[in-house]
């Protein structure tokens, strides 16, 4: 088995300050560290349990394939929170058949990020001996 210390998602923007405005102002990512000068300047952001570093750029946007999967306590208020700070939200805030809380929303390149509510009472916050 590898023994992971921290874990870290890549994202190279087209537009790095629009990508930082999203991530930082509308998203309210805290900054973990900056590193480079000028535009593809490097912004690391705090995710709960690992990191994700926007830096340079990108020609093209990255595949649709890549998605971010964010955990949050409370979906309904993130949902709120967003779309107040003009974020483009793909879909409100629905509880799943496998019941989570998913809303989906994209990034300036369209990368899908999912914010999900674990309710209290589901599977995932289960733990034997509890």
């Amino acid at each position: 088995m590898v023994h992971v210390l921290s874990s870290r998602i890549l994202l190279h923007p087209t537009d790095p300050d629009r990508s930082r405005a999203f991530y930082g102002d509308q998203l309210g990512l805290p900054v973990y560290r900056e590193f480079g000068t000028g535009p593809e300047r490097g912004t690391v952001y705090f995710l709960g349990g690992g990191f994700l570093e926007v830096s340079g750029r990108s020609a093209t946007p990255p595949s649709p394939a890549v998605q971010l999967w964010l955990q949050v306590p409370d979906a309904s208020a993130a949902h709120d929170e967003l779309r107040a700070k003009g974020a483009e939200i793909v879909r409100p805030p629905l509880k799943e058949p496998w019941g989570l809380v998913e809303m989906w929303l994209a990034d300036p390149d369209r990368t899908r990020i999912v914010l999900v509510e674990v309710p209290a009472d589901h599977p995932l916050r289960y733990r034997p001996g509890n």
